[in-house]
């Protein structure tokens, strides 16, 4: 999902499955799972011999969305209380997603991951599915009649990590980003109940400046992963050779490549400017905090003056705070 900050380091346990009174049969679960490549995953994300209860599953998913990404626990506060359940069931859905094609280690065992989580989406809408995330969603997707296919583009972009680690323009990368990033703005429209043809023209800029502050902000990390997503094409135009990056080597040809980069963000932000005006209050005030989120990387790093290789750019405390006051503000007023 787009996240105004990566997660890092090691993985936070979403809360064991040991916990849940249900759970059977579990030494045959673990054993199942470090037969079956889970095992390259924190233990919570395997998939269970037997499913658990939907209440069981509900508190999987928020307790997951809790503890992976603060900044989704500080939006909450300023959802509807009806659709926090829904949202926390959705980025569930979207953090193990990501993990897989992100944290294995193995392209070849991701793919056969993924490929085994898109069994268990497809039994969230035609069968009985086992893995919580799955049987909370199922409801979700019930209740709120969500199209399958969002879900599903997801794990083409995922897939697609797998196998392609470099982008040859800037349109390749958009066209990424159709699957990467925009699906999330769809997922979060229909859960708010939105389903006209003008908002989602907008939720996609806003989520493609997201996805690409976030590949400005980790151009180090995705290195060490194998990946560039700077346009090779951008590379060529401003003198800057991979041996760059490899090396952290920030050259004032790099310097201002970044900070063309940084401006293309912005200007897709830009162009999404009019979507928070055309929702209720609760979500646009969402929309702000995560959008201002996404801006304040860039600032970061122009901050650091465009070098994304000496350290990551972050936002500080102090105007992560601001963000949410500001967010609160709006709430009150």
């Amino acid at each position: 999902m787009m996240e105004i900050e990566s997660v890092q380091g090691q993985y936070k346990s979403a809360g064991s499955l040991e916990s849940l009174p249900e759970r059977a049969s579990l030494d045959g679960d673990r054993a199942h799972r470090d037969k079956s490549g889970w095992s390259a995953l924190p233990l919570d994300y395997a998939i269970p011999a037997k499913a658990p209860s939907l209440p069981e599953a509900q508190r999987y998913c928020e307790r997951l969305a809790r503890s992976h990404y603060e900044n989704f626990s500080v939006a909450t506060w300023f959802l509807p209380r009806h659709l926090r359940q829904h949202f926390f069931n959705v980025y569930a859905y979207c953090r193990i997603s990501d993990d897989l094609g992100d944290e294995v280690g193995s392209p070849a065992l991701a793919l056969q991951l993924l490929n085994e989580w898109e069994a268990e989406l497809n039994q969230c809408y035609a069968g009985s599915p086992r893995h919580p995330v799955f049987v909370a969603l199922r409801e979700t997707v019930k209740q709120l009649e969500i199209p399958q296919q969002p879900f599903a583009d997801l794990l083409k972009a995922f897939r697609q990590d797998q196998t392609v680690t470099r982008y040859e323009t800037f349109e390749d990368l958009l066209g990424y980003c159709l699957y990467s990033a925009k699906p999330v703005g769809h997922l979060v429209r229909y859960v708010c109940g939105y389903r006209d043809a003008e908002r989602p023209q907008l939720s996609d800029f806003i989520c493609t400046a997201l996805q690409l502050a976030n590949f400005w902000q980790d151009v180090a990390v995705d290195y060490k992963k194998g990946r560039i997503y700077l346009p090779l094409e951008d590379l060529r135009r401003f003198g800057v050779s991979e041996t760059v990056i490899a090396e952290s080597k920030a050259t004032p040809q790099f310097l201002e490549l970044i900070g063309f980069e940084v401006e293309r963000a912005r200007a897709w932000f830009a162009r999404g400017l009019a979507l928070p005006a055309m929702v209720d209050r609760d979500l646009a005030i969402d929309l702000q905090l995560f959008s201002r989120g996404g801006q304040e990387i860039l600032n970061a790093i122009e901050r650091q003056h465009f070098d994304v290789l000496a350290r990551r750019p972050v936002i500080s405390k102090p105007r992560k705070l601001g963000l949410v006051l500001r967010a609160a503000l709006g709430k009150v007023f």
